[in-house]
C-alpha cells in the first residue's frame, strides 16, 4: 500500500474527502516525525511504538574491495509492534 491508497482507505473509512484525509495523514506523520526528531517516543496502543535508538560504531567489510571499514555510529528509528497488531498478523 502506498500513500495514495492509504489516503483513499482513510477517506472511505472515516467518511472524509480525500483532501481532508490527506491533510489528516500529513499532520499525523508530521507530528510523529517532529517527536522522533526531538528524541521522543510515540506509542499507539494496540498498534505499536516508534522510538529513536543509538546504533554504535562497528566494523564492516567493503564488499567491492574486501577491505575492513568502520561504520560510524548513528541514530535509527525502531518500531515494536503492539500486541493487537502482532496478533492480527499471525
Amino acid at each position: 500500500m502506498n500513500k495514495t491508497e492509504l489516503v483513499a482507505q482513510i477517506a472511505a473509512a472515516a467518511g472524509l474527502s480525500k483532501a481532508d484525509a490527506k491533510k489528516a495523514l500529513d499532520a499525523t506523520l508530521g507530528a510523529v516525525k517532529e517527536t522522533l526528531a526531538k528524541g521522543g517516543k510515540v506509542s499507539l496502543i494496540g498498534f505499536g511504538t516508534l522510538a529513536v535508538v543509538e546504533r554504535p560504531a562497528r566494523k564492516g567489510i567493503n564488499p567491492a574491495t574486501k577491505q575492513a571499514i568502520t561504520i560510524p555510529a548513528r541514530k535509527a528509528v525502531k518500531f515494536k509492534a503492539g500486541a493487537e497488531l502482532a496478533a492480527a498478523v499471525k
